[in-house]
């Protein structure tokens, strides 16, 4: 977690040194769609936007994920649930067969 939070800082910080050094105005065209602004805007949100669509098609795999690890582990408390029953009931068994039976009048 700390990792990512030092490379998230640095990335902002490359991020606000280029936008100082690209300042340049350019003019962008989309169909009929028209703007200006500087070069460092609009690649830092061409950045943004690929960042927010490339989290967008993760989150599908990686709810997925979260539900096959619910799963299994709800599996392995059933596991051990019948592991521990099966234990109590062979104790049991030998508690049982230890005991000797007495004689019938």
């Amino acid at each position: 977690m700390q990792l990512q939070l030092g490379v998230a800082i640095i990335v902002a910080i490359l991020a606000v040194v280029f936008a100082l050094q690209n300042a340049v105005p350019i003019t962008v065209s989309f169909l009929t769609w028209r703007f200006e602004s500087s070069l460092a805007l609009v690649l830092l949100i061409t950045v943004a936007l690929g960042v927010i669509m490339s989290l967008l098609v993760s989150v599908p795999s990686k709810i997925k994920r979260m539900k096959l690890i619910s799963s299994q582990k709800k599996k392995i408390q059933e596991l051990e649930w019948d592991l521990q029953r099966e234990s109590e009931r062979k104790k049991e068994e030998e508690i049982e067969s230890e005991e000797p039976e007495l004689p019938s009048e």
